[in-house]
């Protein structure tokens, strides 16, 4: 009852890491079925899982959709502040407390995007297949990171598993050669026409996109003219979703190769699972490609989404599409709900290795709080190594 008194939040968080692990959810699943992947795993690095508690938290933050992180940064400013304010001491003291707790959440975003650090790598155990990225960025697309090299992405893409990534800036076709990329670099671009957005794959020329900038059925006649280049086109997310939810058939009677189903950008992960199955089920129908995407622009560490890809890929069966759970529920969840929806789903997800980093971390700092110190004396890790080496020849 004394521990129970002095570290509420310690008990509860580890109360928490271990009844999530009664509903756990699977580390990978096919987003056109919803059903867990038996021939791929995740790899974690070591320091990864000693990490735990900060590599997992920071994957959480970057799986967000966009709507669910401004809940997400604006319940846990509230929350922060609140209890500085209310706490007991000085002025002084209770004011350096609000702006930690208004600075807290920005700071773990900003981390979540900009920190260099350990991330799962996708391993597969089947054969004659490639892992893909169907739709990443350089520095050359407008919303590219700046100094973001063709280089720096194919190191991005190798560290998570992938085998090659088409590079889809934003109307500048890439056919170069990359001799220092480490994975092959393969040509595309993503044409901005009418309400809609284009990732093409195949090396294309440059031309005029008016034609097919003015309504609907004006876009759709861009399939026929990328085919007649060699190229595939599908169609990207969240465009179709959010503008041309109705325009669909029409898209499949232009000739779209595939729709992308997963798309890690934020303002894309809110695409909801009902909506999700409505498109696989057409892409199945007309057998069609259906695509995952990391979107990446430079900024974010992980993927959530690789694409298990058979040589040649162009019907609905040639690509599997495999996600991480918590990218794929984001459009179920109402979006006040994050500030602690996003966490539990983050724990149910956990591995038994990160378990026991993050019940380890709970422990040495709920041991490290719970030291008697003398007057004036300042907290550090001495204070604890010094407790730990008593209790240990007290052993």
């Amino acid at each position: 009852m004394r521990f129970l008194r002095r570290h509420p939040v310690a008990l509860a968080l580890a109360l928490a890491v271990l009844v999530s692990a009664l509903v756990p959810l699977p580390e990978l699943v096919d987003a056109a079925t919803g059903s867990p992947v038996g021939d791929a795993q995740l790899t974690r690095p070591f320091w990864y899982v000693v990490g735990a508690p900060l590599s997992d938290t920071l994957d959480a933050l970057t799986f967000l959709s966009l709507d669910r992180a401004w809940w997400f940064l604006g319940s846990w400013i509230v929350v922060l502040v609140l209890v500085a304010a209310v706490r007991p001491g000085s002025r002084w003291r209770r004011g350096a407390r609000v702006l930690i707790g208004l600075l807290l959440p920005v700071a773990f975003a900003a981390a979540a995007v900009l920190l260099p650090r350990p991330v799962p790598r996708l391993v597969t155990t089947l054969g004659g297949v490639t892992v893909l990225d169907f739709h990443s960025h350089t520095r050359a697309s407008h919303d590219g990171r700046h100094g973001w090299t063709p280089e720096d992405l194919a190191r991005w893409h190798r560290r998570q598993g992938f085998q090659g990534a088409y590079v889809t800036d934003h109307n500048i076709p890439f056919d170069q050669n990359v001799p220092d990329a480490v994975i092959p670099l393969l040509p595309g671009v993503e044409w901005s026409v009418y309400r809609q957005h284009i990732i093409t794959l195949g090396a294309v020329d440059s031309f005029d996109l008016s034609p097919y900038s003015r309504d609907t059925p004006g876009m759709v006649r861009l399939f026929a003219a990328l085919h007649t280049q060699g190229a595939l086109a599908i169609a990207s997310l969240p465009e179709y979703w959010r503008n041309h939810w109705d325009d669909l058939d029409a898209f499949v009677a232009g000739g779209v190769d595939g729709f992308e189903i997963v798309t890690c950008a934020p303002k894309a992960l809110g695409f909801p699972s009902n909506d999700r199955r409505q498109v696989v089920d057409l892409a199945r129908r007309q057998d069609l490609l259906v695509t995952g995407a990391s979107d990446n622009h430079g900024w974010g560490m992980v993927t959530c989404v690789w694409n298990i890809s058979q040589q040649g890929a162009h019907g609905f069966a040639d690509n599997q599409v495999v996600a991480r759970p918590i990218a794929l529920v984001q459009g179920d969840r109402p979006a006040w709900s994050a500030a602690y929806s996003q966490l539990w789903l983050m724990l149910r997800g956990l591995t038994w290795p990160e378990r026991v980093s993050w019940l380890t971390w709970i422990a040495l700092i709920a041991i490290y709080r719970g030291q008697p110190k003398r007057k004036g004396q300042v907290g550090g890790i001495g204070i604890l190594a010094r407790e730990l080496g008593r209790s240990t020849l007290s052993a």
